[in-house]
C-alpha cells in the first residue's frame, strides 16, 4: 500500500490534493524524510497529470521507483530514492521527455536541475558529481536532483531528431519546464512541501540550457551556474559552417594537426610570460592579442617555402582558415533578437585545435563529416543544415551559402529563437531575486568565449554595472578549453552560488585547484572578468596566494 504522511493512495483525482493539502505541509522534515524512502517504491507506476505541468504535455509516468542503499556498490549519494519515468508527448510521433529525480533521506530543502551536453539523447540521472567538483556530488550534499533526455534519444553528437517540431521545441526549451515541473510534484509529495530553493547547473548545451531557464521561466528557479554557455546556439552552429567551407571548399584551405599543435606552441612561447609566470598558461589573453601580427607572420610560409600537413608553416589559404576562426561570422541579415554574427575565437590566444575538439586530422572530406576527420566545429554545423535547417540528410554545408540562404532563411530566424538563448531582457529574473554565476574558458575551441563575454557586456549596457554585479557573476579562465586544456579548475561552484543565495554572500575572487594531469593540484585565482591571475614575481607558481587578480 503507498502512504506518503498516511495518504492512502495515488491516483490522477488525488494530485491536486498533494500539492495543496495542509496535512501534507504539516509533515516534520524528519517524518516524511522517512516516507521518501520507506515508501519510494509505491510511486513505481503512478502518473502525474498534464494539469500540474507548465507547458502542454498529456501528463508523466513513473516506470520505476527503488531505494538505493548508502551502502550499495558503487554509491557515493548515501540513501536516496531513485524516481524513473517519461512526460508524454503531445504527439504519437513525438518522442517521450524521459526522466529522472533523486529524493536523498537527508534533504537540504534544496533542488538541483542539472543540463545536459551536446544534442543531450541520454537522461542526466542527477547522480554525478558537478563537472568541477569531483570530490563530492549534489545529492550526497543533501539536494534534491533531478535531469532528462530533453526529449529524444541518441548519442550527443547526433542531430537527426530534428525532423520532428515538437522534439526540437523539447530540446530548445520544453524539456526543462516540464522537467522541473514534475520534479518539483514529486519533491512536495516525498517531502510534504516544496524546496526552500530551486537551482539549475549545466555546462555547454547544459549553460545554455541555464540561461534558457533564466530567459522563459525567470520565477523558477533561485539561481543558475552556466559554464561555456551555448547561447547562440544557431550562431556557433553556422560559425562551423564557415570554418569547414574554409577548410574544404577552397584549394589547400585544410590546417593539419601538427600545424595546429605549432599555432598553439608559438603562441605560448610567444604569450606564455605576459601574466608574469613561465606555466603554460596563456594568461594575459589581450596582451598576447597585441602580439597576433607578428605570430601569424612568423607561422606564414616564406616565398618559396611549401607547406606540409605533418609539421611546417602555413601556407596563406591555411592562414586564412585561422582567420575566419579568429573573425567569427556575420550575417547580412539579423537572426534572433536582432542579433546577426557569432564573435570568433583566441586562435592566436592560446587555443589548441589539435584535439578531439578541434579542427580534425583529415584534409579529405567524408559525407557527412566526422569529428576526428574533419572537425567538432564542421561536423556539427553539416548537421545542423542537414536536420535543423533543411531537413534533408543528403544536403550537406560544404555547399549551403550562408549569406543567401534563399527559402531557409526564416528557418534559420525560427531556430534561433527556439535553440538558442540570446534574450537580453532578464528583467523578471533580477525582480526575482534570482543569481546567476557564469564561467568560461578563454582557450574554449568548441564554444567561443567571445560570444559570453559580448553577452555579459550586452547586459551591463542595458541594466548597468551596478545591477549586473547585483545578479550575475562571470569568470573567464585562461588555459581552460572545452572541459580540457592545461588548466582544468576544480571549484565549488554549487556552495558559491547556494551561499549567494542563502545568505547574500557573493562571490569574489575564487580558488582553482588543477584537475589537469599533468598539472594536478596547482592552484590559481579565478578572477572575475575582466582581471585575471597575475604572478606577484616571487613564491611558488603552483600556488594562488602568489597570484592577484589584476585588469588587463
Amino acid at each position: 500500500m503507498f502512504r506518503f504522511c498516511r495518504l492512502l493512495s495515488f491516483d490522477v483525482s488525488r494530485i491536486r490534493a498533494l500539492l495543496a493539502v495542509v496535512a501534507l505541509a504539516a509533515c516534520s522534515n524528519a517524518h516524511a524524510a522517512s516516507y521518501v524512502t520507506k515508501h519510494c517504491d509505491d510511486l513505481e507506476g503512478k502518473n502525474v497529470p498534464a494539469s500540474i505541468i507548465g507547458l502542454p504535455t498529456r501528463g508523466a509516468t513513473i516506470v520505476s521507483a527503488w531505494v538505493v542503499k548508502a551502502a550499495a556498490p558503487g554509491n557515493r549519494n548515501g540513501e536516496y530514492c531513485r524516481v524513473t519515468g517519461f512526460i508524454k508527448a503531445l504527439q504519437d510521433s513525438t518522442p517521450d521527455i524521459r526522466f529522472e529525480v533523486n529524493l536523498p533521506s537527508r534533504w537540504n530543502g534544496r533542488a538541483l536541475q542539472m543540463g545536459g551536453g551536446g544534442y543531450n539523447g541520454t537522461i542526466v540521472s542527477g547522480t554525478e558529481p558537478m563537472p568541477f567538483a569531483p570530490d563530492s556530488t549534489p545529492l550526497a550534499r543533501g539536494y534534491a536532483t533531478f535531469g532528462s533526455d530533453s526529449g529524444h534519444v541518441g548519442n550527443a553528437g547526433r542531430a537527426d531528431f530534428a525532423g520532428n517540431d515538437e522534439a526540437i521545441v523539447n530540446f530548445g526549451f520544453g524539456h526543462l519546464k516540464k522537467t522541473r515541473d514534475v520534479a518539483l510534484a514529486l519533491i512536495q509529495m516525498g517531502y510534504g512541501r516544496t524546496p526552500e530553493k530551486t537551482y539549475f547547473a549545466g555546462g555547454s548545451t547544459g549553460g545554455r540550457e541555464g540561461f534558457t531557464v533564466i530567459e522563459r521561466f525567470p520565477n523558477d528557479y533561485d539561481g543558475v551556474i552556466a559554464n561555456a554557455p551555448a547561447i547562440n546556439f544557431s550562431g556557433v552552429r553556422l560559425m562551423g559552417v564557415r570554418v569547414g567551407q574554409a577548410s574544404y571548399a577552397k584549394p589547400g584551405g585544410f590546417v593539419g594537426v601538427a600545424q595546429q599543435r605549432r599555432v598553439f606552441e608559438t603562441v605560448v612561447h610567444e604569450c606564455d610570460r605576459l601574466d608574469g609566470a613561465a606555466d603554460g598558461i596563456v594568461g594575459n589573453v589581450e596582451a598576447c592579442r597585441k602580439l597576433e601580427p607578428q605570430i601569424i607572420a612568423s607561422l606564414r610560409c616564406a616565398n618559396g617555402q611549401r607547406p606540409s600537413l605533418r609539421d611546417s608553416c602555413l601556407s596563406d589559404a591555411q592562414i586564412d582558415t585561422l582567420q575566419t576562426l579568429r573573425d567569427g561570422v556575420t550575417l547580412p541579415y539579423p537572426l534572433a533578437y536582432g542579433l546577426d554574427s557569432y564573435p570568433g575565437y583566441n586562435v592566436f590566444q592560446g587555443v589548441d585545435f589539435s584535439g578531439t575538439l578541434g579542427l580534425g586530422d583529415s584534409p579529405t572530406l567524408l559525407n557527412p563529416p566526422t569529428f576526428a576527420a574533419n572537425g567538432y566545429l564542421f561536423a556539427q554545423g553539416d548537421a545542423y543544415v542537414r536536420h535543423f535547417v533543411t531537413r534533408d540528410p543528403g544536403l550537406g554545408a560544404l555547399t549551403f551559402d550562408l549569406d543567401n540562404p534563399g527559402r531557409f532563411r526564416q528557418r534559420l530566424v525560427t531556430l534561433a529563437y527556439t535553440v538558442g538563448a540570446m534574450n537580453p531582457d532578464f528583467s523578471a529574473f533580477i525582480a526575482h531575486g534570482g543569481k546567476l554565476i557564469a564561467m568560461h574558458g578563454l582557450a574554449d575551441e568548441v564554444i567561443s568565449p567571445n560570444q559570453t563575454i559580448a553577452f555579459y557586456r550586452g547586459l551591463i549596457d542595458r541594466y548597468g554595472k551596478d545591477i549586473v554585479d547585483a545578479f550575475m557573476r562571470l569568470y573567464m579562465v585562461p588555459g581552460f578549453q572545452h572541459g580540457n586544456g592545461v588548466f582544468i579548475p576544480a571549484w565549488d561552484e554549487l556552495g558559491a552560488l547556494d551561499e549567494w543565495v542563502s545568505n547574500g554572500v557573493a562571490p569574489e575572487t575564487l580558488v582553482g585547484s588543477d584537475i589537469a594531469p599533468a598539472t594536478n593540484g596547482r592552484t590559481r585565482p579565478i578572477c572575475r572578468y575582466p582581471n585575471y591571475p597575475r604572478y606577484l614575481g616571487k613564491g611558488s607558481i603552483n600556488s594562488a596566494t602568489n597570484f592577484r587578480c589584476v585588469e588587463p
